[in-house]
């Protein structure tokens, strides 16, 4: 049970979770790290889509959580390259209200994760 489990409110459950594509082993950080960094990222970051928010907490020793209420949310933006599209990866952006913006690269499947978000908000 992660972190996204732990910290649900009442009836609030997971429609979706994603992690890190495995595109984040073929950089040169992670080969000087020999592989440690993408197997801790991948392993402790988390991204999800619940029935009422978005919650995003990367980080193992120092933490960044993002919880956005979907009613919070202006728009979610997918950016991938044509090698991203090939593969599935890309960058997420979120807009909150008041103009906040949160960027995650190197997702897997984020058209999937705007997908869920777009179904929840209609």
């Amino acid at each position: 049970m992660g972190y996204v489990e732990k910290n649900l409110i009442a009836d609030e459950h997971v429609l979706y979770k994603t992690s890190y594509h495995w595109i984040i082993f073929f950089s040169l950080k992670s080969i000087l790290s020999l592989f440690i960094i993408p197997i801790l990222k991948r392993a402790t970051d988390q991204f999800a889509v619940t029935n009422k928010r978005i919650i995003i907490k990367t980080g193992m020793v120092s933490r960044k959580i993002v919880e956005l209420n979907i009613s919070k949310l202006e728009s979610v933006n997918v950016k991938q390259s044509i090698i991203g599209r090939l593969f599935g990866y890309g960058a997420i952006e979120f807009t909150g209200t008041g103009g906040t913006k949160e960027t995650f690269v190197n997702i897997a499947h984020p058209t999937e994760f705007k997908k869920k978000v777009q179904e929840i908000q209609s």
